[in-house]
């Protein structure tokens, strides 16, 4: 059978995708990177604005007109909106089901081989096989987390996720090496709260499991996840996806001295104004923000920390927007993700008082979102001259008449600094997944060019 895979929204959903496919490979089924003649086709779905929701019916219709009957639609909106996703899908499996959705679709009979079956999806060191298509990724994400207990009033994924649940340290370890093997370059730790995964006990051993107790210092709980991670594992570059501020030990980032941890951190703010992050119930404050940058710059003086902002959340004032437009401007961020406020069915943020108007939410999103732009250029501008190892994503032959503007190769390469700088080179062949040193030359709108040495 050939499945079609597709996924909207978060890296924790790209990393449920990837784990599909190799449950689907197990089972001996192709992964096909066009929904063309596909007999079947996956979308892992996000409703975490009303824009991700609009866009995951998109692919789902999108999958459908191509021709293929046979869909699953999980996820997310299919988790908040069901009957809304089985007019459109002929399967929907919630959230809290998604871990069987291969075994379950397949219903491979008797019992027993169903259970042998399970068995290897969550046992079997499979090679990593990157997507193919549009999605092959040289990064593999990795789920070590899902859920979250804070509940921000704003939050519409908490509802669609549920409760913190962590793995287990030996199923991520073995996810992690089976990825390496598979010539993954670089892991990219996912996760709801990522920074709430705590240490559980082995599979099918006792609760009282702690990985290196006592032994373990820096940093906690995450501290123990990373520090396994590297002493476990082979895997060349790690990086972590999004860290919420608060459970974060401030010496967590001494671990940074490894070389192998991507000097990239994102800290979700989403307001700069203490009395607008207590609304939003974030468990955090300007000040705990702040020192968590200094520990961090402390140890990674060129660290790209990035962040989130919601533009115009309820009863947000001008006195409390300035707030957060000059506390950002002290952060002096590498980047950011600026949301205009949108009232999620379901939130308590959507029943509040005094929601601002589109045209407020709007003008304060496009304030936000130059502030930001000038801090981009001025952390990209920081590397002009030097130089890095950029792990390439994307290799493009380049056509017949651009050959003769460039003297050093026909294949244009993209690939992301370990600081996450977005990087563009011209090669003599295509170095797709490698990892070269690059002299960084000059910018280029969202990119800069650089030449390989």
């Amino acid at each position: 059978m050939k499945i079609f895979l597709d996924s909207i929204g978060c890296r924790l959903n790209q990393a449920e995708i990837e784990k599909i496919a190799l449950q689907f490979r197990a089972a001996g089924h192709e992964i096909v990177g066009t929904a063309e003649n596909a007999d079947l086709a996956v979308v892992n779905t996000c409703t975490v604005t009303r824009n991700a929701a609009a866009d995951s019916r998109k692919v789902i219709r999108r999958a459908r007109n191509a021709g293929i009957e046979e869909i699953i639609a999980t996820g997310c909106w299919a988790t908040m909106e069901p009957e809304k996703a089985a007019e459109l899908s002929r399967h929907v499996v919630l959230n809290d089901e998604k871990e069987n959705l291969v075994a379950n679709y397949l219903n491979i009979k008797p019992e027993a081989h169903r259970a042998e079956l399970a068995e290897a999806f969550d046992l079997e060191p499979l090679q990593r096989i990157p997507l193919p298509g549009y999605r092959a990724r040289t990064r593999a994400f990795i789920k070590v987390q899902d859920g979250c207990d804070n509940e921000c009033t704003f939050c519409i994924t908490t509802v669609a996720r549920g409760s913190s649940i962590s793995r287990p340290l030996d199923e991520i370890i073995v996810d992690i090496q089976s990825a390496v093997n598979g010539e993954a370059k670089e892991v990219v730790l996912t996760g709801v709260h990522l920074g709430s995964w705590e240490s559980l006990p082995p599979m099918g051993e006792g609760t009282d499991f702690s990985p290196h107790r006592g032994e373990i210092k820096e940093g906690g709980k995450m501290g123990i996840l990373i520090k396994s991670i590297l002493e476990q594992t082979s895997v060349p570059r790690l990086r972590l996806s999004s860290l919420e501020p608060w459970n974060i030990e401030p010496d967590l980032f001494e671990l940074w001295r490894d070389p192998r941890l991507m000097p990239h951190l994102h800290l979700p703010l989403q307001s700069g104004s203490d009395s607008v992050l207590r609304r939003m119930r974030r468990n955090t404050t300007r000040e705990e923000f702040r020192a968590l940058v200094v520990s961090a710059r402390e140890v990674m003086p060129d660290v790209a920390i990035t962040t989130d902002i919601i533009a115009g959340f309820p009863g947000e004032t001008e006195e409390e927007f300035a707030e957060t437009l000059d506390f950002v401007q002290e952060m002096n961020f590498a980047g950011g993700h600026i949301f205009t406020y949108s009232p999620r069915e379901g939130t308590p943020a959507s029943r509040m008082k005094k929601q601002l108007d589109k045209k407020t939410r709007k003008s304060r999103n496009a304030k936000l979102r130059e502030v930001f732009a000038d801090m981009e250029l001025n952390y990209r501008n920081k590397f002009i001259g030097k130089t890095m190892d950029i792990l390439w994503e994307s290799s493009k032959e380049l056509p017949a008449l651009s050959r003769d503007e460039v003297d050093n190769g026909n294949f244009q390469m993209q690939g992301l600094s370990g600081n996450y700088l977005r990087v563009r080179a011209v090669a003599s062949e295509p170095r797709w997944n490698r990892v070269d040193k690059v002299s960084l030359v000059k910018i280029e709108g969202n990119v800069i060019l650089g030449d390989i040495l």
